[in-house]
């Protein structure tokens, strides 16, 4: 649903704000006599404002209603979607109500459809972005993002795909909840478990349709982690995320769910756990979110001597996030607050 009317309400004005202001967030946080409301900007949580309880209900109730959600329903988590019009862009917002003890909390994500940043401009480090590179121009395998909620996953793979599709018109199809932001020539499948699209049923499904890369938003069980592998197997150019703690981690995630030594050795091209940080601005080279994306990457010779030697020492044989950052930090890309608050050490 559109909105493309004049806005008339507190809650789409505070949609505006909250984009011209670059916000990814909009949380609405209930307590028993005022309700917080929080962007996030930058990866930083900002209080806003306050609103009383009776405001709030009355705009939870316009926003669940044009975002498809069941007003009456108070008690249950929903989801719904809208898009809204500024400056002639559009943007998707993802709506999330949960029930709490005095309300209902509401998350609105906020998706620019126009923003798919040029891959280069994502990373602090320039060496690791061509790294990233060099697994694209493998014929089949599975390669992996992995990180935290927020952390910039989706956003990498996007512009992974979208640098792939300017080198050659490969048949790429992606299964994503949600599609975020549509792709050129890109085939973008939503996943809607309601209906019976999961990952594993869109997975099958696309395979008939004679891919060459395949993008699975998350692989979230033992079932997608298993048909990606196939997949994989089968000549085709995997990427996933995954939720880990990072890049080590990844490795017995993927065991866990049943995926064996063996086919990690023979289908797993790398694995990327990814880290934000907030750059000062003078370096920030085409990147408008004030914000670069540091990677610890296991690949190449170093990934198939750990996956020979498992299960092998956790201590990392290669950059960590915490030498990144302090990396970061002598060439002056980070202050010093930045260092610390996220090393949590005195230098």
């Amino acid at each position: 649903m559109y909105l493309k009317k004049p806005i008339k309400t507190s809650a789409y004005r505070m949609i505006h704000q909250a984009i011209e202001r670059s916000a990814s967030d909009i949380h609405f946080c209930p307590f028993e006599d005022a309700v917080h409301i929080y962007f996030r900007i930058n990866g930083v949580r900002t209080f806003q404002t306050s609103i009383s309880m009776d405001e709030y209900q009355s705009l939870i109730s316009r926003l669940k209603f044009t975002s498809g959600m069941d007003i009456g329903e108070s008690r249950k988590p929903q989801d719904g979607k809208l898009s809204v019009q500024k400056d002639s862009h559009l943007y998707d917002l993802r709506l999330s109500t949960l029930p709490t003890q005095h309300s209902e909390s509401l998350a609105i994500r906020i998706l620019p459809r126009h923003m798919v940043p040029n891959f280069d401009h994502l990373f602090l480090f320039p060496y690791q972005a061509q790294k990233l590179k060099k697994w694209m121009n493998r014929k089949a395998g599975l390669a992996l993002l992995t990180g935290p909620t927020g952390c910039g996953k989706t956003t990498t793979l996007y512009a992974l795909i979208q640098h792939l599709m300017k080198e050659k018109k490969f048949q790429t199809i992606t299964l994503e909840d949600p599609v975020e932001k549509q792709i050129t020539d890109v085939l973008q499948v939503q996943v809607n478990e309601k209906a019976g699209v999961t990952y594993h049923t869109g997975l099958k499904a696309a395979l008939r349709h004679d891919p060459d890369i395949l993008m699975v938003g998350e692989i979230r069980d033992r079932e997608t982690a298993r048909f990606a592998v196939h997949a994989s197997y089968t000549g085709h150019l995997v990427f996933s995320t995954i939720h880990a703690r990072d890049a080590c981690s990844t490795i017995f995630r993927l065991i866990e769910m049943g995926i064996s030594e063996t086919d990690l050795k023979q289908i797993l091209i790398g694995i990327a756990s990814q880290e934000l940080l907030p750059i000062i601005p003078p370096f920030l080279s085409g990147n408008m979110n004030q914000r670069a994306a540091i990677l610890e990457i296991l690949d190449g010779n170093l990934l198939e001597r750990l996956l020979h030697d498992l299960p092998f020492n956790k201590h990392a044989p290669f950059p960590t996030f915490q030498q990144l950052r302090r990396k970061a930090y002598a060439l002056g890309y980070i202050n010093q607050n930045t260092l610390l608050s996220y090393n949590q050490e005195v230098i």
